[in-house]
């Protein structure tokens, strides 16, 4: 039977303190036997390895759900974090999470609207058809026939968040000594700072509500559906929307789609990246593929509202003023321009000169650069060509971080995110895309700011 997470302080701390045990086991059992084995079988094993360290955080964190699980989906999206053997592993927080039995789900209601689901819908399938970190998701029907897709979280998540964060962060600071697989402390405690606010805003489906609102009102583009939230049937813990029948992306891929159809979502996901940027001013910054479905009529539904992030103009304004500077062929002059778009981010102080701009800071971050414009240097580009995220950047940034980096535009972590998590869906989808943006083009961009 499918039992709540642990509510208790003991509870969780056991669980953290045995992922801690086994990742330590495996850490040194690991680095004992890579000593007698040839080059040839160390990275075969450290690949093996990294799955393994995987594994053990992704048991720990399903189990604690919640915020912890929370980290296991946005550690998948975050390549500066962790190599990709343990990001696969966490990848499974997306969708693939142990539902909570039907009394648990009745305790939910009880709280928040005095009444069992039965008696709130004409129809309620306790079991639920989805699960995630912070809730699940359930069938349900209105008496018209109208069929709803309905939200719960999981009980006590809310009050575990404190110290949830703070063993979190012991995982990641242990794991991270005598290691290159989590980068330094600063950087692990500015992610968990960041988070925390999130996971506030997260877990007040009233908060996700308007969100979803907001989305369900403005987005115009076509081939793209936001559900229509029910706001009488809704709460700060239970989130009732219309239901959206669709696939996720892994389950979608599996019906072998042709290369139009791979084309053809593949240009909807980016169409979307930029219209949220460019004409919403706000990004859905949760872009894991569970929050998308890959629906029969050849649209697209956004799912998940609950992380949403506005981007100001002077973001906007920056880093359009970087990505055309990256595209410019006069070296000097797109070093110029690319030092004060990064100065006004807030990446650098001036007090780095152009020559240590030119002679240090570029060469560092060469391999992004490249990875990140590679799609634009053509007016079409085949996403079953894209490069992997460099797997040098967590030394060389750490590098960097030590010496100029100063710090980030607020909105720098959630633009990054969302950016990789296009790039890692389209790659997957192998689909070929038309990549002309005002950005490249002009280094400018009209950002709608209401």
């Amino acid at each position: 039977m499918n039992k709540a997470p642990p509510a208790s302080k003991l509870g969780r701390t056991a669980i953290t303190g045995l992922a801690l045990a086994q990742a330590g086991a495996s850490k040194l059992g690991h680095k004992a036997r890579q000593m007698l084995r040839s080059d040839d079988d160390k990275q075969a094993a450290q690949e093996k390895h990294e799955a393994e360290l995987g594994r053990i955080l992704f048991k720990a964190l399903n189990q604690l759900k919640g915020s912890a699980l929370k980290v296991s989906q946005l550690l998948s999206m975050e390549a500066d974090f962790l190599p990709e053997g343990i990001r696969r592993e966490l990848a499974k927080g997306c969708h693939q999470v142990t539902p909570l039995n039907r009394a648990l789900i009745h305790k939910v209601f009880q709280r928040e609207f005095g009444k069992a689901p039965e008696h709130l819908y004409a129809q309620f399938d306790a079991h639920a058809f989805a699960a995630a970190s912070l809730g699940q998701v359930h069938h349900a029907q209105m008496a018209d026939g109208k069929q709803l897709a309905v939200k719960v979280q999981y009980p006590g998540i809310a009050a575990a968040i404190g110290s949830d964060l703070r063993m979190l962060r012991g995982i990641f600071q242990t794991m991270a000594i005598g290691s290159t697989m989590l980068p330094r402390k600063e950087v692990i405690d500015r992610f968990m700072n960041e988070l925390e606010v999130k996971m506030g805003e997260e877990l007040d489906y009233e908060h996700e509500a308007m969100q979803l609102n907001w989305f369900h009102a403005r987005v115009n583009l076509p081939g793209i559906v936001i559900p229509k939230c029910l706001n009488d049937m809704s709460s700060k813990r239970v989130l009732t929307m219309e239901k959206i029948d669709g696939l996720h992306l892994d389950a979608w891929l599996a019906t072998t789609p042709d290369q139009a159809q791979r084309n053809h979502f593949g240009q909807l996901l980016f169409d979307w990246f930029w219209f949220s940027v460019c004409e919403l001013g706000r990004l859905h910054a949760d872009p894991h593929p569970g929050n998308f479905l890959f629906m029969p009529d050849g649209q697209l539904a956004v799912l998940d509202f609950g992380c949403t992030n506005k981007v100001s103009y002077q973001f906007c304004d920056a880093t359009a003023r970087s990505w055309h500077a990256l595209l410019m062929t006069d070296e000097a002059g797109r070093n110029r321009l690319l030092r004060q778009a990064y100065m006004d981010l807030g990446l650098f102080a001036d007090t780095v000169t152009q020559d240590e701009f030119d002679g240090s800071i570029m060469p560092a971050l060469a391999d992004l650069h490249a990875w990140k414009m590679e799609p634009f240097q053509t007016s079409q580009f085949d996403f079953s060509n894209k490069s992997g995220y460099p797997k040098n950047m967590n030394a060389e940034h750490n590098k960097l971080l030590s010496g100029v980096l100063q710090g980030w535009h607020e909105d720098v972590p959630y633009f990054d995110r969302a950016y990789l998590g296009l790039m890692n869906m389209l790659r997957k989808m192998g689909a070929v895309v038309n990549t002309e943006i005002a950005w490249t083009r002009q280094g400018a961009v009209h950002v709608n700011t209401n």
